[in-house]
């Protein structure tokens, strides 16, 4: 496996798209060795071909605002690998989705559904749109002309979105109707569904809670305890609260959160009713977190900057990809922050990575420590498939102690150095590969 080789190839195939870029140099750094001892991944060019997407498909999104106007958007579906089952991914809607954003994340996802021990390929999807200040109205005229054309594409057996950034359950629930509408049948296609119509319990909180397990992990491998740990997130959407849900439970405290506009800090902790209040925060769509420091007194707003240069002992990118970068990383360095656990999907730049692993901070890659959002909605598949809707307490305890235990283990596994620092990229990448790898070379290849 010559990396310069596929690196320039990789370049010149994929012009104008670093984040794909970025996302598929670290998994090639990280896996090569592992590759170049396994000759059977180059006699079956399982790197070349996991570079590129199966599928990518592209549309028109044509919808009608309130005041009558016709608005044009474009949407897009990445199925980047079905090696393991039906494509799964979320579908994100954000005025900064392009083609670019979403290969990377169906790249990423391929690893990540595959660390979770459920049987799920990987895809991304999404569009331009901009939920922010629509109308319910509008939305939902949006969601069926984008779902109309979407659903050429997706199948219980084919390939299962979910939600994202810009995609809640009012999303959901739009885009889920005319699918049922147009295809007359209720099933599985979509996760992220209301409880009374298909959803899971925890799905909401999952990749908050994923992430905060596999914390633990973390914690226990260098014989640490979360109680006590001081605590900062990015966000304050679905992902952050979840984080601080579970964060609180364990006895941590949660002093910093974070929006577009700039960070709030809370020194007597964020707890009950304030972990609420972003949750209320979130509803309005009005995506500012200072109204935060308006309603609790022991708030502060600090306009502008970014939550990263609060003292913490944990961090947690939880927000949108490359939020922390290397200046960042230094800061928290020389803070003394020991945790680093990326919530959302490549949070940190590769150079914030570098430093981190550079100073022997304990770092998770969002591959990993955030697969709780998808392995719930692995689960939703199977309750749909079952018929059947299991306990809050069921859900909870097989992300917990079956998948995010199982994907901690293998990233210890494979990512041990020979220094003892674990390598968490390293591990999650290998162990991501292995099994899709694995299962393309048992299906042949078709000529």
């Amino acid at each position: 496996m010559d990396i310069k080789k596929l690196v320039a190839e990789l370049e010149a195939k994929n012009p104008g798209q670093p984040l794909y870029i970025q996302a598929a140099k670290e998994v090639l750094e990280t896996i090569a060795d592992f590759v170049n001892k396994n000759p059977k991944y180059d006699k079956y060019a399982i790197v070349e071909r996991l570079l590129e997407p199966e599928r990518i498909v592209k549309f028109k999104v044509t919808w009608v605002d309130d005041k009558g106007k016709i608005q044009i958007n474009r949407g897009y579906r990445v199925q980047h690998n079905m090696a393991i089952g039906p494509y799964k991914g979320g579908l994100r809607f954000h005025p900064a989705v392009t083609e670019d954003t979403l290969k990377f994340l169906a790249f990423e996802q391929t690893f990540k559904n595959s660390l979770t021990t459920l049987p799920m390929g990987g895809g991304k999807g999404g569009s331009d749109f901009d939920p922010q200040g629509k109308s319910d109205a509008e939305v939902m005229r949006f969601c069926q002309s984008f779902m109309t054309e979407l659903q050429k594409y997706i199948g219980p057996e084919t390939d299962v979105p979910a939600g994202d950034i810009g995609v809640g359950g009012r999303e959901i629930g739009f885009m889920y109707g005319q699918y049922k509408r147009l295809r007359g049948q209720h099933v599985g296609v979509l996760t992220g569904k209301g409880m009374e119509w298909g959803g899971s319990q925890i799905r909401p909180e999952a990749t908050g809670y994923g992430a905060v397990y596999f914390l633990e992990g973390m914690l226990k491998e260098n014989k640490d305890k979360i109680k006590g740990k001081r605590v900062v997130l990015s966000g304050y959407g679905n992902v952050a609260w979840g984080a601080a849900l579970k964060l609180e439970e364990l006895g941590a405290k949660v002093v910093a959160i974070s929006g577009p506009d700039g960070y709030i800090v809370d020194e007597d902790g964020i707890t009950g009713k304030k972990i609420e209040y972003m949750d209320e925060l979130l509803q309005t769509r009005n995506n500012v977190v200072e109204p935060f420091a308006k309603k609790f007194k022991s708030a502060t707003f600090v306009k502008g900057k970014k939550v990263w240069e609060v003292k913490c002992d944990i961090a947690m990118p939880c927000a949108i990809q490359n939020e922390l970068d290397a200046k960042d990383a230094k800061l928290l360095i020389k803070n003394g922050c020991k945790y680093v656990v990326e919530t959302s999907n490549m949070g940190c730049t590769a150079e914030a990575v570098a430093e981190l692993q550079k100073a022997k901070v304990a770092f998770a890659p969002g591959k990993a420590a955030n697969a709780g959002g998808v392995a719930v909605s692995g689960l939703e598949m199977s309750q749909n498939s079952q018929k059947l809707q299991w306990t809050r307490e069921e859900v909870d305890d097989y992300l917990k102690n079956r998948i995010m235990a199982s994907i901690h283990a293998n990233c210890v596994k494979y990512g041990k150095e020979t220094d003892g620092y674990i390598n968490y990229v390293k591990g999650a990448n290998i162990a991501g590969f292995i099994k899709v790898a694995d299962a393309m070379i048992a299906q042949g290849i078709a000529y």
